[in-house]
């Protein structure tokens, strides 16, 4: 495990125009029950606390429960101070309090902008997912399909065998068209309602690094991460319910998060761990 001398670990960034930089009023306990302050400089605070080393262990209970620790303390900053730019788990300062003021000062000509700009904006998922047949709905309407398919009915084995590898290669990329319309389509109606939106593709991601995917049966066609205000937020919940009503479509809509997704990369200034 590697030493750190007057270490301070970064949950986030907070935009705190009028906190009293000697008192910032808030504190909490993070990561193994560390005490949790903010250092400010100028309208900046960042989301702290004293360590000695990185976070580093083979137990994966050990590391879900550091990494919920870390979430935790981001989530509660966001209630107090709004919307915050949060860290990558195990970012490390070094140098103490003095240090972390001093690179808030020289980095807050850009960070007090980019914490403005983001203020009163949460992030949430969407994901989309058809689960009518889509493969026999294809297989119907698409005339190439539907020849390949009379001719392999009429064929001897080893022809058939041939035109089934034609078939299921012609049917993939069919799947693959039919499927980017969907999410095109849902992109399309969801834009109008939100600042900002990517497309996460086949990633999934808890908010803090940890990333899963799912095989393709039961692939989502769209899964979105959209930075909305409430009121934008609102109306998005709206449309998707429309989208929810139509056959065969299930939608998941989970949020509000910290921005993780649209969070402006951020060098902590030769410090340690994820960001560094």
């Amino acid at each position: 495990m590697t030493d750190i001398e007057q270490g301070r670990y970064l949950y986030c960034l907070v935009y705190t125009p009028g906190v009293d930089p000697a008192n910032p009023e808030w504190s909490t306990e993070g990561i193994e029950d560390e005490p949790v302050s903010v250092i400010t400089a100028g309208d900046v605070g960042a989301v702290v606390h004293p360590c000695d080393s990185l976070y580093d262990t083979d137990d994966p209970q050990t590391i879900q429960g550091w990494l919920l620790s870390h979430q935790g303390v981001v989530d509660e900053a966001g209630e107090v101070f709004g919307t915050p730019i949060p860290f990558q788990f195990d970012t490390i300062l070094t140098g103490g309090d003095e240090s972390v003021r001093e690179w808030l000062q020289s980095e807050s000509e850009r960070l007090e902008p980019e914490l403005s700009a983001l203020s009163g904006h949460w992030e949430y998922r969407v994901e989309i997912t058809h689960h009518e047949d889509a493969r026999a709905a294809l297989s119907e309407a698409d005339e190439e399909l539907s020849t390949l398919q009379t001719k392999i009915d009429d064929a001897e084995s080893g022809t058939a065998y041939l035109l089934e590898q034609q078939y299921e290669k012609e049917l993939q990329k069919q799947l693959r068209q039919h499927r980017h319309q969907q999410a095109q389509s849902v992109d399309d109606r969801i834009a109008p309602h939100v600042s900002a939106l990517e497309s996460l593709g086949k990633r999934r991601s808890t908010g803090v690094g940890i990333e899963t995917g799912q095989d393709d049966e039961t692939e989502p066609i769209a899964r979105f991460a959209v930075l909305a205000t409430d009121e934008g937020a609102e109306a998005l919940g709206e449309e998707l319910d429309e989208i929810a009503a139509e056959p065969g479509v299930e939608v998941r809509f989970t949020g509000p998060w910290p921005p993780y997704t649209f969070a402006p990369e951020i060098d902590s200034g030769g410090g340690h761990g994820a960001n560094s």
